[in-house]
């Protein structure tokens, strides 16, 4: 499978967000083992004009340095100081946009994701672990083991450790606000939010 180019990602980022669903997720452990998934939900953010981006006017911080990164590099940040949060750096080098990975379904090697989740195999999942095993963006981190360590990847690299390859787009996407803003003034209402129903 051969990772997305980097002019994938260096384009509007609502588009890009919509884009992505469908992509498979690729995470390489270190001993070669690979952890794929189904991205099914995700939300952009425009740093220029969205008051729910971290780097909202162009606020350049420790923090947000990675969002003026190229595009189509990871950006791994820590929120509640417990759960890590996946996004993809998008539009041109200096324009801090990205598109947060909110969930996915897992396509291969499941067992491993789920011994990262919750310390047993796919098969002794409760059905409501299953129902929500990879439906949040800390969930799907800790189930693909990605943490700050992994901030400032280079997505388009096969050989980093993390990658992303097309997949089938799907037949029906739904479109909605963002989750947990409720700071972000206007932007609340902004429609980036894109998920399939499966």
């Amino acid at each position: 499978m051969e990772p997305l180019p980097r002019d994938f990602y260096d384009r509007d980022t609502v588009e890009a967000a919509r884009a992505l669903l469908g992509c498979r997720l690729v995470r390489v452990l270190p001993d070669g083992r690979e952890l794929i998934c189904r991205i099914t939900e995700t939300e952009a953010y425009v740093g220029r004009m969205d008051k729910a981006c971290h780097a909202y006017g162009y606020k350049r911080t420790p923090r947000t340095q990675t969002l003026f990164a190229p595009p189509g590099t990871a950006y791994i940040y820590l929120i509640y100081g417990m759960y890590h949060c996946l996004n993809f750096v998008t539009e041109p080098e200096g324009e801090p946009s990205a598109v947060l990975i909110r969930g996915a379904k897992v396509i291969t090697n499941g067992d491993i994701i789920a011994e990262n989740r919750f310390g047993c195999k796919m098969d002794q999942l409760t059905p409501y672990q299953r129902k929500h095993f990879l439906d949040g963006p800390g969930k799907l981190c800790q189930g693909l083991t990605l943490t700050r360590a992994e901030n400032g990847l280079d997505l388009t690299d096969p050989n980093s450790g993390l990658y992303v390859c097309p997949g089938p787009a799907p037949e029906h996407i739904q479109v909605g606000k963002r989750i947990g803003i409720d700071y972000a003034q206007e932007a609340i209402d902004f429609p980036w939010r894109f998920w399939t129903e499966e």
